[in-house]
């Protein structure tokens, strides 16, 4: 291995916040299948296996880490968030952010391995790399890469038809707020067009309040108060 090259693995760990006890599964989950036949390299070497495992390691990981952040989700939402969690896209905005196209070994010159750098090949390296964390050292090694550069992107999801309540109360229990509780601030109007005032209250976080012509519709006020100030709700 070059210097240059053993200075990019370099950096890529200190990205990735893990060493590699053993490299060669690190070099072979960078691999683009266009490098075949450069450098002795054979199809075995190439990230396409890894991706297969990856993908499975992330899977399992973001299925633990949404059970715990959303104890009250039925199984539809849990499956539709982990769908959006570990599609392509996602895995190759890790990518990026991770930098992971300056380490990818592509056959080619400079143009052609610009023209690979796909959002299908980004996320396809970032589920190999994964796998070569967890080859190298275990499920700890890989839960923790992926819990680091995929919490954030969990908790800041949405799912389309979520109302303010339900979505209140996913992101206050998922940052350990426990379960917000809504109370009558004040009661006003004739009895048959009253206007109420409601308070909901979310751990040690300032009360948020809302109002409506029902109760209900207070607290949906309420809830989407408190998720626009804490800059939850898109």
């Amino acid at each position: 291995m070059t210097a240059a090259a053993g200075a990019t693995l370099d950096a890529l760990e200190r990205r990735a916040g893990y060493e590699f006890q053993d490299r060669t599964t690190l070099v072979t989950a960078l691999t683009h299948p266009s490098a075949v036949g450069d450098a002795r390299i054979s199809a075995g070497e190439t990230y396409q296996r890894l991706e297969f495992l990856g993908d499975r390691v992330l899977g399992l990981v973001v299925a633990e880490m949404l059970l715990d952040a959303f104890p009250q989700a039925s199984e539809g939402e849990l499956s539709s968030r982990l769908a959006d969690l570990v599609r392509k896209e996602t895995c190759a905005d890790v990518a990026v952010a991770l930098d992971l196209g300056a380490a990818i070994l592509f056959g080619g010159n400079r143009a052609q391995k610009r023209a690979l750098q796909t959002v299908n090949v980004l996320g396809d390296v970032c589920e190999a790399l994964i796998a070569a964390i967890y080859l190298d050292g275990g499920l700890p090694a890989a839960q923790h890469f992926i819990v680091t550069n995929w919490r954030e992107r969990m908790l800041e999801a949405t799912v389309a038809g979520r109302n303010a309540k339900t979505a209140l109360q996913e992101w206050a229990q998922a940052r350990g707020h426990g379960t917000p509780t809504y109370r009558i601030a004040e009661r006003s109007g004739p009895d048959h067009a009253p206007t109420f005032a409601i308070e909901v209250l979310v751990g040690a976080l300032e009360p948020g309040r809302g109002e409506g012509r029902n109760r209900r519709e207070a607290e949906q006020a309420a809830a989407m108060a408190v998720l626009e100030r804490e800059g939850a709700w898109p």
